[in-house]
Order: C-alpha cells, then sequence, then structure tokens
C-alpha cells in the first residue's frame, strides 16, 4: 500500500518536473519534448525488472538452496567457515 502510494506521489511529481523542464527547453538543442517517465525514477526500476527473468534475480541455482537446506550432513568447525 505505501509502494502504491510512492508511486502515484512520484507520476505526480514526475508530471510537474517535465512541464518545467518543457517550458525552459531549448528547442534547438532538444527538439523531442520530455515525458514523465523520463523523470520517475519507478518506471527506470520497472524497465530493469522486466527483462530479467526470476531465475536472474537469484545469487545461486536450486541446488545450492538444496545442499544448504535440505542436506543435514554435520560439518566441522572447519567447513562452517
Amino acid at each position: 500500500m505505501a509502494d502504491g502510494r510512492c508511486r502515484e506521489e512520484w507520476a505526480h511529481t514526475s508530471t510537474v518536473m517535465a512541464l518545467l523542464a518543457n517550458i525552459n527547453r531549448d528547442p534547438k538543442k532538444k527538439s523531442s519534448p520530455f515525458k514523465p517517465a523520463d523523470f520517475d525514477p519507478y518506471v527506470h526500476l520497472d524497465r530493469k525488472a522486466a527483462g530479467r527473468t526470476f531465475d536472474d534475480r537469484l545469487p545461486g541455482s536450486i541446488d545450492t538452496l538444496i545442499t544448504v537446506f535440505v542436506d543435514q550432513t554435520e560439518r566441522t568447525a572447519d567447513e562452517k567457515r
């Protein structure tokens, strides 16, 4: 719920920022207008996450998790380090 509120507030803020940037934009230097997505940090996070699969986000594999949590072999003090 808090995340949704932050996203909504950033959507509003980024719209105002795009408006101000377009008012002060020099059309000779930048021909295309700014968009609210250019200033919204959540849009950039969503774009980064969209190209990744769930397996890409995991640092290890399922075999590593099985070894760590399922295998109940006792380890010596040297192996724990």
